[in-house]
């Protein structure tokens, strides 16, 4: 999982400064846009057979739109997952990769995979994956849903082998 995770940052980072420094002169795109920060809070809750209860968290995710329709993500957070039956909590900082597709105008379809890269001593690094939709008001505000899975080693302290939440979170994007 260590090669996984570093492969996957290791990627994520240089393609974030390819498109950072081959995009320096371009301002603009299609859609007038072509970098957006946005910054959001997470809340999700978990099926009833999860160890975990509910989850809550903040955002900070870079947006290149490609073209008016396609964006590639960059995001990275903090997440805490509350246990139940006295299962603990668990902390992590999630790092994700993805892509949004405007299917509709300002409707979107997304997708992101990446690694929690959890806080507690003992504990291991998840695979998160998910995929949802939301809207984008030209304003900037961003409201979106997904399912987000998470898998972890069996020998972490984190007491869950694989769980998953449905989630909203509410965004605000800064163009840049």
């Amino acid at each position: 999982m260590k090669k996984i995770t570093t492969l996957f940052v290791t990627t994520l980072v240089a393609a974030t400064l390819f498109i950072a420094t081959n995009s320096s002169a371009q301002t603009t795109n299609n859609n007038g846009m072509a970098f957006k920060v946005g910054i959001g809070l997470n809340g999700g809750l978990f099926r009833k057979d999860s160890p975990m209860q509910y989850a809550y968290g903040a955002d900070l995710r870079l947006q290149y739109d490609l073209t008016k329709d396609v964006a590639i993500t960059a995001t990275g957070g903090y997440v805490k997952l509350m246990g139940r039956n006295n299962v603990l909590d668990v902390d992590f900082i999630p790092v994700k990769g993805g892509v949004k597709v405007f299917a509709i105008e300002r409707m979107y379809l997304s997708t992101e995979a990446g690694a929690g890269f959890a806080i507690k001593s003992g504990s291991k690094t998840n695979f998160i994956y998910s995929g949802g939709f939301g809207y984008e008001w030209k304003k900037g505000l961003d409201i979106g849903v997904r399912y987000e899975g998470y898998t972890n080693d069996i020998g972490s302290a984190t007491y869950f082998r694989k769980t998953g939440q449905y989630a909203l979170r509410l965004a605000y994007n800064f163009k840049l």
